[in-house]
């Protein structure tokens, strides 16, 4: 079975969707969704997924891009659900994405003397416990290390010296977000999953006694319409749970309120630390965290009640970012030092379902229920807990009895690239040579790639300009937009630049100067006329115009304003 999201994949799956019954649909195709998706298929179900706009498009793709285990929950002695993430972290690190998810030490920075180191030692030493016992008794990331103020200034140089008298050394981990959501969604298709982004669900259908029985699924490329029968409708829609749920004409659900978090991006460059930071703040907690060519740091929690396809942040926001972080940082940061912002909705769940007398199993972080017979829904969760959250949804519309039967495989099954990673690390010196690349970029595209690395390079030994780096983004070579049309399923440029190539967030004109290079790469490898590729790069020009206006602006509604004055590549019809 092949699991490639290929130009050719996208109008089989669209047929597969009329053709066949499933026994699971899953509305949404972000790291829940695309994450029920694989639980689904990999237990022999018939799976099929679809997602209205591009894989990872909404939350998924503007987290903190932070795999752990939330230290700061310790605080509130959520110790089940910390011991949860921690779990899910080890298998993360170790066995299901060992190429895209790396762990990361972060400081705790100490303010006072004696109390604090013991208070914060205790509870760091507690978070090394739950991670260990939940490895199974091995220690998949080093343990907490303490520093003097000497130790801490040599690993993050730029603090303020009043800001801190010694810190706590302690890892989490960090990941590519939309990368591992779009590796989710590969390796489903690989079980043989129905895998179509750019699909909407515009109606559910009813079948005898109003049991949800699949539903209508507008294609938005083409306006066409395909009907999708089911024998179990699973919405993993974030927050746009209870839009979905209106649909099912039901009274159960969930109610789910929507909270922007933002980040700036910073260069690498601009500061000297081997280490992360995290605060805690007023609002929320800051983490400056430490890429290979960037800084990440953020992130707010503020209500937001604008539309939800596009957030933004606004002005107010980054300065609030720039004020947490200077907080602590001898030399402040400016405006002139961000080189990418982004913001995303968290789909805070609310405590209560809509319909007490569903049935309804609730966690600490996540709710699954029954919004109608035939459809249930999932909401709430960290990204850290995906998988976690996906087998409660199909268990849950399995039932106990179905679900004993065909148990969830996915504690240890590995993503695409993650089999045979560390074998090609250590091929990475001589596929370096061979190719010319130096120590940085073989670290930059095993850390994409891993095991897959060799597909990859097949392309260059086929077409030699693929290796050449981008003009306006050497960090990227051509080889990785072409595989992104090719094999990850980027149908549109504004794919490649927002979730795959990500220049949207992580250069300073949004990928600006790269469209020509990038729109040439993508062309040929979706067969696009010159009337198409000229329509492409005038969408993502304008969308660069409008997030640019919008981060300029003073509040939420003034802002959102501005980044819709951009019209979606495709909208409720057709791409004209």
């Amino acid at each position: 079975m092949s699991e490639s999201l290929s130009p050719s994949q996208r109008p089989a799956a669209l047929q597969a969707l009329e053709a066949e019954e499933f026994d699971v649909l899953v509305i949404g195709g972000g790291v829940t969704g695309a994450g029920i998706a694989l639980d689904a298929a990999s237990r022999g179900l018939r799976t099929a997924v679809v997602e209205a706009q591009d894989w990872a498009s909404g939350t998924s793709s503007r987290s903190s891009r932070l795999i752990h285990g939330g230290l700061r929950y310790l605080y509130n002695l959520d110790f089940k659900l910390v011991f949860e993430a921690l779990t899910e972290r080890a298998r993360l690190l170790t066995t299901i994405a060992p190429h895209l998810v790396e762990a990361q030490p972060f400081l705790w920075p100490l303010k006072t003397r004696a109390i604090e180191r013991a208070y914060s030692a205790v509870g760091v030493g507690l978070y090394d416990v739950l991670s260990i016992v939940g490895a199974g008794g091995k220690k998949v990331v080093p343990i907490q290390h303490h520093l003097s103020k000497k130790g801490a200034l040599e690993h993050f140089p730029e603090i303020k010296h009043d800001a801190l008298i010694g810190a706590i050394e302690f890892y989490d981990a960090r990941v590519d977000d939309a990368r591992l959501v779009i590796q989710l969604i590969r390796t489903a298709v690989q079980y043989d999953a129905v895998a179509v982004s750019r699909a909407k669900v515009t109606a559910l259908d009813k079948g005898e006694g109003g049991r949800i029985t699949g539903a209508t699924v507008t294609d938005l490329e083409t306006g066409e319409t395909v009907k999708v029968r089911a024998k179990h409708v699973i919405a993993a829609t974030g927050v746009w749970t209870e839009d979905t749920q209106e649909m099912a004409g039901g009274t159960g659900g969930l109610k789910v309120l929507a909270s922007k978090g933002i980040h700036i991006v910073i260069p690498r460059e601009r500061l000297k630390a081997t280490a992360g930071m995290f605060l805690r703040t007023e609002k929320s907690v800051l983490f400056i965290i430490p890429w290979q060519h960037y800084w990440v740091i953020g992130t707010t929690d503020t209500a937001w009640h604008e539309q939800l396809k596009h957030p933004v942040p606004t002005s107010k926001d980054i300065d609030y970012v720039l004020a947490q972080a200077n907080e602590i940082l001898e030399k402040p940061l400016t405006r002139d030092d961000i080189i990418g912002t982004y913001a995303g909705l968290r789909p805070l769940l609310q405590p209560k379902v809509l319909d007490e007398a569903k049935s309804t199993k609730v966690s600490r972080e996540h709710t699954v229920t029954e919004v109608a017979p035939g459809m249930i829904a999932i909401a709430g969760g960290k990204y850290t807990t995906y998988r976690v959250m996906a087998e409660d949804a199909v268990d849950f519309a399995l039932g106990s009895k179905e679900a004993k039967k065909r148990p969830s495989v996915t504690a240890g099954l590995p993503l695409l690239g993650a089999t045979g990673f560390e074998a090609m690390v250590n091929q990475s010196d001589r596929l370096g040579a061979k190719y010319g690349f130096d120590a940085d970029r073989m670290h930059h595209l095993l850390r994409r790639y891993g095991s897959e690395l060799p597909d990859l390079l097949a392309t260059i030994d086929e077409d030699p300009t693929l290796g050449q780096p981008l003009a306006a983004a050497p960090q990227f070579i051509r080889a990785e937009v072409h595989r992104a049309a090719a094999v990850e399923g980027a149908i549109h440029l504004e794919d490649i630049f927002i979730s795959r190539v990500r220049l949207n967030s992580e250069s300073p004109d949004r990928g600006g100067s790269a469209i020509d290079e990038i729109a040439e790469i993508t062309a040929k490898a979706l067969d696009w006329d010159e009337d198409r590729t000229a329509r492409e790069k005038a969408s993502y020009r304008a969308r660069i115009a409008a997030e640019l206006a919008a981060q300029e602006a003073p509040s939420d509604d003034a802002a959102s304003e501005a980044r819709m004055q951009a019209d979606d590549i495709v909208g409720e019809g057709v791409l004209v």
